[in-house]
C-alpha cells in the first residue's frame, strides 16, 4: 500500500515536468502580449487555482499568507522575476534557444549548492557547467539570423540565475507551506500589473492566445506548484530529480510539433550538450555507473 502511494505521488509529481515543458509553447500561443501584463493575467488565474484547491481542502486561504517579510520578498521576487525575464526573452529571442538557456537553471543550482559552506565543487561540477554553457553559446552564436537580440538572450541568462538563486535560497524557508505560494502568486500578478501600466502599452490576447494565458495559469504557473509539491514530499525524489533534467529537451520537442520551432542540427546538438550538462554535473550518470 505504502508502494503504491509512493508510486501515485511520483507519477503526479512527473506530470510537473510536462507542465514545464509546455511552458514555452504556450507563451507563444499567448502571442505578443506585453510581458508584464502576460505575468499579471498568468499568475491571477494561477491565484484562482490556489483559491479554489484550499477551498476544496477545506483549508484558510488567509492562514498561509503570514510569513515573515524575507519570505515573502523571495517568494515574490523569484516568481515575478523569473516568469517576468521568461517571457521578455520568449519574446525577442527564437523560443526553442530561449527555452534552452533559461532551462540552465537547474544546472546552475548544481553549482551553486556546491559553493555553498560545507560543500565542494568538484570535477563533475565543473565539467557539466562547461558542457551546458558551451551549448547555450553555441545557440547565441549560431544566431546569425533568426532575429534573436541581446535583450532576449540576456534575459534568458537572467531568469536561469534569478530562479537557481530562488530555489538555493528556499532551503532556509522549508517550514513555508506551498498554500503560501498562492499568496506570491497574487502579489506577483498585482505587482506585474502596475509594471504594466507603468512601462507598457496595452495589447491584450487575440482569439486563440485567450487559450495560451489560460493554459499557463492552469498550468505552468498554476497547478505545477502542487504537483511538483506532492512529488517531492510523498514520491520518489530520485527519480523525480532525473526527469526534470529532461525538461529543457522536452520543451524543445514541444516547440518543434507544435511549429514554433525548426528542427536543426545545431539545436539539437545544444539541446543535447545542455542536458548532458546537467547530468553531468548532477552525479546522475556518475551515480547511476
Amino acid at each position: 500500500m505504502a508502494d503504491s502511494s509512493v508510486q501515485r505521488a511520483t507519477a503526479i509529481g512527473a506530470t510537473t515536468i510536462l507542465n514545464w515543458a509546455l511552458l514555452a509553447a504556450l507563451t507563444q500561443l499567448a502571442g505578443p502580449v506585453p510581458p508584464f501584463l502576460l505575468t499579471a493575467l498568468a499568475f491571477a488565474i494561477a491565484f484562482v487555482c490556489f483559491a479554489v484547491w484550499l477551498g476544496v481542502r477545506g483549508e484558510s486561504l488567509l492562514a498561509p499568507l503570514y510569513q515573515p517579510p524575507r519570505v515573502w520578498l523571495m517568494g515574490v521576487g523569484g516568481l515575478f522575476g523569473y516568469h517576468a525575464l521568461y517571457f521578455v526573452a520568449q519574446q525577442n529571442a527564437p523560443p526553442a534557444n530561449a527555452g534552452l538557456i533559461s532551462y540552465l537553471w537547474p544546472l546552475l543550482i548544481v553549482i551553486f549548492v556546491a559553493l555553498l559552506p560545507g560543500e565542494r565543487l568538484r570535477a563533475i561540477h565543473v565539467i557539466g557547467g562547461l558542457l551546458g554553457f558551451a551549448g547555450a553559446a553555441l545557440l547565441v552564436g549560431g544566431d546569425a539570423s533568426r532575429g534573436g537580440s541581446a535583450l532576449g538572450y540576456g534575459a534568458a541568462f537572467a531568469c536561469a540565475f534569478v530562479w537557481s538563486g530562488y530555489s538555493v535560497l528556499s532551503r532556509a524557508a522549508k517550514g513555508v507551506p506551498t498554500a503560501a505560494v498562492g499568496g506570491f502568486c497574487l502579489a506577483t500578478a498585482i505587482l506585474a500589473a502596475i509594471c504594466h501600466i507603468l512601462f507598457e502599452p496595452t495589447r491584450l490576447p487575440q482569439d486563440i492566445g485567450w487559450l495560451g494565458v489560460i493554459g499557463l495559469g492552469l498550468g505552468p504557473v498554476g497547478s505545477a506548484f502542487f504537483t511538483w509539491d506532492i512529488g517531492v514530499k510523498h514520491g520518489d525524489l530520485r527519480l523525480l530529480g532525473l526527469l526534470a533534467y529532461f525538461t529543457p529537451l522536452l520543451s524543445t520537442l514541444v516547440l518543434i510539433a507544435s511549429g514554433y520551432a525548426e528542427p536543426t542540427p545545431l539545436l539539437a546538438l545544444a539541446a543535447l550538450l545542455i542536458t548532458a550538462g546537467m547530468l553531468v554535473g548532477s552525479g546522475r550518470l556518475q551515480r547511476g555507473a
